[in-house]
């Protein structure tokens, strides 16, 4: 009975995926909310008032990945495609990096330090302009970034563990464990603070994920040592489908191994991505966000189209911690 248990569940292995998106949609909405109450005074009423657009808007990113060019380079950097002193020798600023390497190759290997930098100039931009459209879009958008640089798996080639054979690795870590267990993690991070260089602050996010790498693969690695095949997975019903995810017994093994890392990671994306919103408003002279008006019915009807292009669509289903 045993071995028939365990040629099913074998099977079922092979046919089912492991779903979920990075950071998971849920972490990214968390995040992107949580960020809000991180603000000063002058601007957590505007950020408030729309919160339900920051909250829901955070994975826009995610959702066109594969819709729209150019898009995918932004949520990661292969760090280890460089050699292995990337992290040091790299060049922070982007057109020294294009200098020494091409915008090709960086393309390639992903530019999320370098994007993020960007959309702040741009945030700021919005900001001076009073543009109520274009500042809550990029506040969200800037908020995904800098959580994907926060995800020691988005700086490796081996992003999903399929080089180590320890595929699905991506969305247990950034998925599965904050879905689990997030309701316990400390989220108080205290008030945002003003980024005196936003594109080496990109790089520090990069540089806190990156090193944790190692730990990441090698405790789960290590840990599936101690697991049997149907005590490490379990199947949950989602969305009206049987989906294979790992047990929650392997998770909670496999986050107290951690000790603390995904929220750790999640506490800086959160403190961050406010310090992102805080600084651009300040460079942009602090306009008072009181006198701004609503969104415009066409940024309404601009997210409803997307939305609907987006559910519609013939993007491609992601696997789990797929880039």
């Amino acid at each position: 009975m045993a071995n028939k248990y365990k040629a099913i569940l074998l099977l079922l292995t092979l046919l089912l995926p492991l779903n979920g998106y990075t950071w998971g949609f849920f972490a990214h909405q968390r995040i992107n909310r949580l960020a809000v109450f991180a603000l000063p005074p002058e601007m957590i009423g505007f950020y408030k008032k729309h919160i339900r657009y920051i909250t829901e808007n955070a994975v826009n990113p995610d959702k066109r990945r594969y819709a729209v060019e150019g898009e995918a380079p932004r949520h990661y950097i292969d760090l280890d495609v460089y050699g292995d002193s990337a992290l040091y020798n790299m060049p922070r600023f982007w057109q020294e990096a294009v200098d020494k390497y091409t915008e090709d190759t960086l393309m390639a290997y992903g530019i999320v330090p370098w994007h993020i930098n960007r959309m702040k100039y741009q945030l700021t931009q919005a900001f001076k302009d009073r543009n109520v459209d274009r500042i809550l879009r990029l506040s969200t958008e800037i908020g995904h970034y800098v959580a994907d640089a926060c995800v020691p798996l988005h700086t490796t080639q081996n992003y999903n563990g399929q080089l180590t054979g320890q595929r699905g690795i991506h969305g247990f870590w950034e998925s599965r464990l904050p879905e689990l267990f997030s309701d316990n993690y400390d989220f108080f991070v205290g008030q945002s603070s003003y980024i005196e260089q936003p594109q080496l602050k990109a790089w520090s996010l990069v540089a806190s994920a990156h090193t944790a790498l190692d730990s990441v693969l090698y405790l789960e690695r290590e840990l599936t040592q101690e697991f049997d095949e149907e005590k490490k997975y379990g199947f949950e019903l989602r969305n009206n489908l049987t989906t294979r995810v790992y047990s929650r017994a392997f998770s909670e093994a496999y986050s107290k191994r951690l000790n603390g890392q995904v929220e750790r990671q999640m506490r800086l994306a959160i403190q961050t991505v406010a310090s992102y919103w805080y600084t651009a408003w300040v460079d942009a002279g602090q306009p008072d966000l009181r006198q701004l008006a609503d969104l415009s019915e066409a940024e309404l009807q601009q997210l409803e189209m997307e939305k609907k292009e987006y559910e519609q669509g013939n993007h491609i289903p992601r696997e789990e911690g797929d880039g």
